[in-house]
């Protein structure tokens, strides 16, 4: 069946995570999908957190990035590059350009504030 779910609040908003997020679709007439736009500007790292019992997909959109888990090696990323993080596992992207760096972020199921888990406190 077919089902239409209309964007209500189309406003960017600034984060505590040092972003500014968009959310495309987050309702809950569609629980197991969530998907927001994010914009990090340039030298910024946005917070260490983790989202519990939710896997995430970072589809990189525009600029130049460095993804890690605040331990491990990380990597580079750029348009066109999708990351998968696993439900609970610690993440942080940082912009290492010189726009800001923009990406799809899809969450399954879909995201609410209570998943989110702050690692740096």
């Amino acid at each position: 069946m077919l089902r239409l779910i209309k964007n209500k609040n189309t406003d960017e908003f600034y984060t505590d995570e040092r972003c500014f997020i968009t959310e495309i679709l987050n309702d809950p007439a569609s629980p197991d999908l969530s998907v927001a736009r994010c914009r990090v500007k340039p030298g910024i790292r946005t917070q260490l957190h983790a989202l519990k019992d939710v896997a995430e997909t970072y589809v990189i959109e525009v600029g130049q990035g460095f993804m890690d888990d605040g331990e491990n090696e990380g990597f580079k990323v750029g348009p066109g590059d999708a990351v998968t993080i696993g439900a609970g596992e610690a993440q942080r992207i940082m912009n290492t350009g010189n726009e800001d760096l923009i990406f799809l972020v899809i969450c399954q199921p879909r995201f609410v504030p209570e998943c989110y888990l702050n690692l740096e406190d």
